[in-house]
């Protein structure tokens, strides 16, 4: 907890440097804003608040629940030439075709996941699954992903993720295929249901578990409140879970959520997404090496105005964090879950 040492993640099969003594040192660098707490709950000018018009022209239904729709400037086409053959290895190219959608959660531009109820998440989860499966059903990967907060890059306020279907496996998807593979091969058993065990018992990085789920700070975690979101029982796939585990995810997601805007009293930013087991032609094949899981990546590391930046060394050498994973955990656990604006009322 005092000295630097250099963890292993076997999910990326990569170092991380924990240095807990710097976390002592004084911060004179950038502070951030807090996001604005006077978010108008419909905007007619906010394109994804209901009955807004949106850049391409067309007019929002008068949604009351999820409303999914194509990005309006996707990074992935489904119609994208062949970039031709290339006349050196070192000039490598290759088609990349998919789909891009959005997908709001609520019609209320002025509410997040932790202040929504319990069914309100929970229509969330059922709406990923069923976009896990359409678009499954014929691409390799379908990635789900949330940015929220201005300072993950989030550009809306308005409670939404994306999700971005493509023709091909993403950097991160192939390595986690590789790594849970190889260890399934060397050990008999899959890495994240093996570690969820482990940590289960340990409870050094647990945040909050239930029946079906657990939370932890990943013992190779890069980000100062890094999370990993993992179920108990071995599955593949977002749209394999049962439905008292679809209950249970909305309940242990509005937990974890809650403690994350509790740490700092804001409205906590994050890059979260979910990882299972790929799709399209890979349905056919063996995947029980997978195990699903969500990644939540928050930036925030003093305050609601200091953040951790991956610059320097984390850009050239490897990933850096002052305090530890357990430190984090610790934190995050004694946290009420009980949401600090329904406190304050």
């Amino acid at each position: 907890a005092e000295h630097q040492h250099a963890r292993y993640n076997p999910l990326r099969d990569d170092w991380v440097l924990v240095s807990a003594h710097r976390v002592k040192r004084p911060w004179q660098g950038q502070l951030e804003k807090p996001p604005p707490e006077d978010v108008p709950r419909w905007d007619p000018n906010n394109p994804l608040c209901p009955g807004a018009t949106r850049a391409n022209g067309e007019v929002n239904p008068q949604y009351e629940g999820t409303f999914v729709f194509p990005n309006d400037f996707p990074a992935l086409q489904p119609d994208a030439p062949e970039p031709g053959d290339s006349d050196h290895p070192l000039f490598r190219a290759a088609a990349a075709r998919g789909v891009c959608k959005v997908m709001c959660f609520h019609p209320w531009s002025d509410l997040t996941l932790p202040l929504m109820s319990l069914a309100e998440i929970r229509a969330v989860i059922d709406a990923w699954a069923e976009l896990a499966a359409e678009l499954g059903a014929s691409y390799p990967w379908v990635q789900i992903f949330e940015n929220k907060g201005a300072m993950m890059g989030c550009s809306n306020p308005h409670p939404h993720c994306q999700v971005w279907a493509s023709s091909f496996l993403p950097n991160e998807a192939r390595l986690e295929d590789q790594t849970q593979r190889q260890h399934l091969s060397q050990h008999g058993v899959p890495m994240l249901l093996e570690y969820a065990e482990q940590e289960a018992h340990r409870k050094e990085r647990l945040v909050v578990e239930n029946t079906d789920w657990l939370v932890v700070v990943p013992y190779w975690a890069t980000w100062p409140y890094q999370t990993l979101l993992l179920p108990r029982r071995h599955v593949c796939r977002l749209q394999d879970l049962r439905e008292g585990e679809r209950d249970s995810l909305a309940s242990i997601m509005q937990r974890l959520l809650i403690k994350y805007d509790n740490l700092f009293e804001v409205s906590f930013p994050y890059s979260m997404g979910w990882h299972g087991a790929p799709t399209g032609p890979y349905l056919e094949e063996d995947c029980g090496h997978w195990q699903l899981h969500a990644h939540y990546y928050p930036p925030l590391l003093r305050s609601a105005t200091v953040r951790k930046f991956m610059v320097g060394y984390e850009m050239l050498a490897q990933a850096q964090r002052d305090l530890t994973p357990e430190q984090a955990a610790e934190r995050l656990r004694s946290l009420p879950e009980v949401h600090y604006k329904q406190r304050a009322k």
